[in-house]
């Protein structure tokens, strides 16, 4: 049969038809500066195909074919699909290069797009930017630690870290501190917890071929080029504020010295059967120094993961320090798009004139779940904050790693949209 060309739809990107009818293909901010020919080049791939060895291999060829060359470092995001394995295989055989990391989702983000049940796949190409990979197993044993080898494998040179971690295993905050520990407060790092769509059961890592569990794995970035970064929640205190009295680290057992499943009991009603997933539409904010970092008109948001009705205990995707004062929360639709805005709005300011050339974003699955039809809405309104010339990538996680403002530190949020944007 005669090979079908790609289409061209109106905003540039290509559509291939045929054997891969889901697989679409943008490249987008492709940068050359001055008279040193510096180079940078950045393009993302999207596939809706039933995950195949040959199914990964296309992806990563397209991916190839669109910046010219083998990329210096590729990430990759997809949905906990039967042969993951092998498609995974497939784009590492493909890319022509070993740094490449990645997670499961729940939900896959790129120039098209929100998608579910797919594969997104980034690459950058560049003679100023120069590519690192690390990764740490079995991060729930001591995630603080898995943090401090995961910062030692990366060169001192690296200004900015990818990072994705199991958030059912091991503690993302801790293993944020430790990274931290071993390379300065100062240092940039964006990414998210590794999700599995709404199963709370068991999410992926990998790196280039390997695919592992409760692990951790970063990309570090050396070199010339600028990072912009914006992080915005939506969601708003509601009723009286309660201090935490018992909790440790993400595992809150008591508000007000009353087991946690009991308070949230009374607050809920014959909701509380659906937590945790009820928890995404009624957060925690923290609203005393614990939450604001630096800046008073955010909270730092905690979302349930799991409930244990033996000790009345509840999980969150990130930690509840002892001592705080939090409040339930809630939001609209509207107010989450709006979030969204803000924080791409925030990334382009903190970027400081200096021209993007691919951005990321990183919101959570609570924020799917409010949105629900219209979740492809924040996708669209990032991308046009940004420039839709602008390659975009990311999913929907289990936590987002991100920094609230420049000269602080970054932290492990949950229910928020996290964007990073990389310029030259």
């Amino acid at each position: 049969m005669k090979r079908r060309e790609p289409s061209i739809r109106p905003d540039g990107a290509r559509l291939a038809r045929g054997r891969h009818t889901n697989l679409v293909i943008s490249l987008q901010g492709t940068m050359t500066q001055g008279q040193d020919l510096q180079m940078f080049k950045a393009a993302t791939v999207s596939s809706g195909a039933p995950f195949s060895r040959e199914a990964g291999r296309h992806l990563g060829e397209s991916l190839v074919q669109q910046l010219g060359s083998s990329p210096a470092g590729c990430l990759l995001f997809c949905s906990p699909e039967e042969n993951l394995g092998e498609m995974v295989r497939g784009v590492c055989e493909a890319v022509g290069t070993g740094n490449v990391v990645g997670c499961t989702s729940a939900g896959e983000i790129s120039c098209q797009g929100y998608s579910q049940h797919s594969a997104v796949l980034g690459g950058f190409a560049s003679d100023q930017v120069d590519i690192h990979v690390a990764w740490v197993n079995d991060i729930g044993l001591d995630s603080e630690r898995a943090g401090e080898k995961l910062a030692e494998a990366l060169p001192h040179t690296v200004r900015f870290v990818q990072l994705f971690s199991d958030a059912l295993e091991g503690n993302g905050c801790a293993v944020l501190r430790g990274m931290q520990r071993v390379l300065g407060n100062s240092i940039i790092i964006a990414g998210g917890a590794a999700a599995d769509n709404m199963q709370f059961s068991r999410t992926l890592q990998f790196w280039g071929p390997h695919i592992h569990t409760r692990a951790a794995v970063a990309m570090g970035f050396s070199g010339r080029f600028s990072v912009g970064t914006g992080v915005c929640s939506g969601w708003s205190p509601i009723g009286i504020a309660k201090r935490v009295t018992r909790a440790e680290g993400n595992v809150l057992y008591e508000l007000n010295h009353q087991p946690a499943l009991d308070v949230y009991k009374r607050f809920l009603g014959k909701h509380v059967d659906k937590l945790p997933a009820v928890g995404a539409e009624y957060a925690l904010g923290l609203v005393d120094h614990h939450g604001f970092m630096g800046r008073e008109d955010y909270c730092l948001m905690r979302a349930s993961l799991a409930v244990n009705h033996e000790d009345g205990s509840i999980m969150y995707g990130g930690e509840v320090p002892e001592g705080a004062m939090v409040r339930f929360s809630c939001c609209d639709s509207n107010s989450l798009l709006e979030a969204a805005a803000e924080a791409g709005r925030a990334a382009l300011t903190d970027l400081a004139g200096n021209t993007p050339v691919m951005a990321f974003l990183y919101s959570c699955l609570a924020r799917k779940v409010m949105l629900g039809r219209r979740t492809d809405e924040e996708c669209r309104i990032v991308r046009q904050e940004l420039g839709q010339h602008v390659p975009l990538l990311g999913f929907y996680t289990f936590g987002e790693y991100g920094r609230a403002r420049a000269g602080m530190p970054s932290v492990l949020h949950n229910q928020t949209a996290a964007v990073a944007i990389l310029g030259v």
